[in-house]
């Protein structure tokens, strides 16, 4: 069967009733374009709703995908920043709907950096911009973006994101660590929920695959070793100068 066939089947599938993620109509039409194939080891079932795992990173179910976007609103000619590239399918979404020279992405993950080039160029997408950066710093020589999107959990959007957003821009984040939910942030304040999900926490550098040892390691030993020396009631009133 054709590939544009089964993204049409895809889409319809993901705006109907039963399952009602996909709402305006330029999430859609960008989910029918986007060669998901072309993002996906198995491309027999690159056009199910199911999440893909791919050399440590996860290529998301495409109905959370289309959660992520309606939550986003991207709109024609937005300057986009994708924290968590993974293997550029999100990117190329957002290409479909800003243009593909107005989206960023990075990933802290080297090898996951270049699969993502490639994939990209693959499908059509070279003038995305893909680097290998720590994604709680953003991409501060390119902001001001108007829409950022993380793809990993936190408690609270990172500082750096907030502040390479334009005045008027919006993030949109799983925020949470036990119970998730699809937070949109605004002026630095949530603005809206979008429902429950489950995502890998976002990594700080020496916490990706693949990584020798994370670099704040002995600090932490450090810091344990002298709280376990000061803890309990001897803590509270002993004076150790």
């Amino acid at each position: 069967m054709e590939h544009a066939v089964l993204r049409d089947d895809m889409v319809d599938s993901l705006e109907h009733d039963a399952k009602g993620v996909v709402s305006t109509e330029a999430v859609g039409l960008a989910l029918r374009e986007v060669p998901r194939h072309e993002f996906v080891a198995d491309e027999r079932t690159a056009y199910t709703d199911q999440a893909h795992d791919h050399d440590g990173t996860t290529v998301l179910a495409p109905s959370l995908v289309a959660r992520l976007f309606e939550a986003l609103e991207v709109e024609d000619d937005d300057s986009v920043l994708i924290v968590g590239a993974g293997v550029g399918y999100t990117a190329a979404v957002a290409a479909e709907i800003a243009g593909a020279r107005h989206v960023h992405a990075v990933d802290i993950t080297r090898h996951v950096v270049y699969d993502a080039r490639t994939n990209l160029a693959s499908a059509g997408y070279e003038d995305v911009f893909v680097d290998c950066r720590d994604g709680a710093r953003g991409l501060p020589e390119y902001a001001p973006f108007d829409k950022i999107l993380v793809e990993a959990a936190a408690v609270d959007p990172p500082r750096a994101l907030l502040n390479q957003l334009a005045d008027d821009g919006r993030l949109v984040m799983p925020r949470g660590v036990g119970e998730q939910h699809i937070a949109a942030v605004e002026d630095g304040e949530e603005v809206d929920s979008y429902g429950p999900v489950v995502f890998a926490p976002l990594l700080v550098e020496g916490e990706q695959a693949g990584a020798i040892e994370r670099n704040r390691t002995a600090r932490e030993d450090r810091e344990r070793a002298a709280q376990a020396v000061q803890r309990g009631w001897e803590y509270d009133w002993i004076e150790w100068d």
